[in-house]
């Protein structure tokens, strides 16, 4: 029995739209979870992204929604370990999608794309939130919807460019 042929390595535009998406991505999420302790413990403190009253992101960070996307308490005490900040799961979501993009494989391709639409079906759930309960346009908050889109995208080219390469070595 031959050995397989490797499939042959991700396009340099693939790479280079993951690191950035994932760095920005990561950035916000930080950036989030420090204006959120910030203001936790200052309930004073203005952050960079509180431009007006209905443009703020400290009001959407220590929101309910801030954390486990507001769905979490409605089990578990708000103060429970369980119960932690979204910005915290943006930090989770970008390194693995960060670190997961380097390996070529059609599992790993498989679970960035199965990653990347929970993390879509969160963007929508959270801009709905955003927009018809909060009342409020977060910079931050949309931001990170438009990167986890973009990383969707860029996702779905990997699994498909895969799927192809990998059918192409099987008939090669």
């Amino acid at each position: 029995m031959a050995p397989s042929k490797a499939p042959a390595g991700v396009p340099w535009w693939e790479r280079l739209a993951r690191g950035l998406l994932c760095l920005l991505g990561l950035l916000l999420s930080v950036y989030a979870l420090h204006v959120e302790l910030s203001r936790e413990n200052d309930p004073e403190y203005r952050a960079m992204c509180d431009l007006a009253e209905s443009v703020s992101c400290s009001k959407v960070f220590t929101s309910r929604w801030g954390r486990g996307f507001g769905l979490v308490q409605l089990v578990v005490a708000k103060d429970s370990a369980l119960n932690q900040p979204n910005s915290l799961l943006g930090i989770l979501f970008y390194s693995l999608q960060l670190g997961l993009g380097q390996m070529v494989s059609s599992t790993a391709a498989q679970a960035l794309v199965m990653m990347s639409w929970v993390s879509v079906a969160g963007s929508v759930y959270l801009a709905a939130i955003l927009a018809f309960v909060l009342g409020d346009f977060c910079v931050v908050c949309v931001s990170t919807y438009i990167i986890n889109f973009a990383l969707l995208y860029t996702n779905m080219k990997r699994r498909t460019g895969l799927k192809g390469r990998l059918q192409k070595d099987k008939t090669g």
